[in-house]
């Protein structure tokens, strides 16, 4: 086994979780001697640093970096451009990895020379009632489509996964994360990826956990976020690189033209109430596939409806600005939602 390996980690202010994140890269069943870990850092304002300078002290293959710019596309270059390992893995601050994680990565571009990302599944892990409840939403169909990362219902070859482990050769033929991306960067880089004749394999060996965030509000500029700037990456290769993104957007403006058309006619407000039933019974019934909990099940239903509308409500906005206006992102657009 000599394959090495190298994990690129943004991170800002994660003095709670970055040691939980590097022990367990650290624990894993992969050669130490064959990882390289690079910590891109931007600018901490926490104890996030020493931490991880005092880690670096005792394990020579932790890496702190600089990330001046603070994004994560910059933090994500910083980190990949480094490396000269065979495979490269990008991962979250707020996540942990399998034991197998690492191992597991190598071995599933094994299947297929011509695969060039591979990946698995997220478990999230809760800190509190509110982040179960989100946690929960996200790992359900009807809160997040066909995100199979996230529902774990695949194996096999998808367009996108969380976390994903590179082929070093996937950088030197389609270059690296756009750094104008505050938002969708990874998913952009896996369509470009995709389009140069590589494929993506998800497994449902591959395992993270991910510390879910804990915040209604945060979650709502999340995906906010996600939608305005999925726009924008539309913009830039002229397509609309996923259809599941636009099922976000169709329930906003059924929302939109049903509130107004109601005022037209009872027909109009009749068919608004029942495809609204309609979206509320399916809300309820997937919830109930998650939890029995009654006090959840309502919580689950707000979620999902947050999840659809923030979403949806970003991307009508993206294509007021970016198509419509012909304008740049936004300042505000540019900041994060932890």
């Amino acid at each position: 086994m000599k394959t090495t390996v190298s994990i690129t980690i943004p991170c800002r202010n994660e003095e709670k979780y970055i040691k939980k994140c590097l022990s367990s890269i650290l624990n894993s069943n992969y050669p130490n001697q064959l990882i390289t870990i690079y910590v891109c850092d931007g600018m901490s304002e926490d104890n996030t640093r020493d931490i991880v300078k005092n880690m670096s002290k005792k394990n020579s293959n932790i890496i702190l970096l600089d990330n001046l710019k603070k994004t994560t596309p910059f933090a994500l270059n910083l980190g990949l451009k480094k490396s000269s390992s065979d495979i490269k893995i990008i991962l979250g601050a707020h996540a942990t990895v399998d034991l197998n994680f690492i191992l597991e990565n190598v071995k599933a571009f094994e299947k297929s020379h011509d695969i060039g990302c591979t990946g698995g599944v997220i478990n999230n892990v809760y800190e509190n009632e509110t982040s179960k409840t989100i946690g929960l939403a996200m790992s359900s169909s009807f809160g997040v489509g066909n995100a199979h990362f996230r529902t774990g219902n695949k194996d096999g070859f998808v367009d996108t996964v969380a976390f994903g482990a590179y082929k070093k050769e996937v950088f030197d033929k389609i270059g690296y994360f756009d750094e104008d991306l505050v938002r969708n960067q990874d998913d952009e880089f896996n369509f470009r990826l995709l389009k140069n004749g590589f494929k993506i394999y998800l497994s449902s060996k591959i395992h993270s956990d991910y510390y879910v965030r804990a915040s209604f509000k945060k979650l709502f500029k999340q995906y906010y976020q996600y939608g305005y700037w999925k726009v924008f990456v539309n913009t830039k290769h002229n397509t609309v690189t996923t259809v599941r993104q636009t099922i976000p957007l169709l329930f906003v403006l059924f929302l939109s033209f049903g509130i107004i058309s109601s005022f037209v006619h009872s027909f109009f407000l009749f068919s608004f109430l029942t495809i609204l039933l309609l979206y509320f019974v399916l809300s309820i019934y997937f919830a109930l596939k998650k939890t029995q909990n009654l006090r959840r099940v309502f919580l689950l239903i707000f979620v999902f409806f947050e999840l659809h509308l923030s979403y949806g409500f970003g991307y009508l906005v993206g294509i007021f600005q970016f198509i419509f206006l012909n304008k740049k992102p936004s300042k505000n657009s540019k900041s994060m939602s932890r």
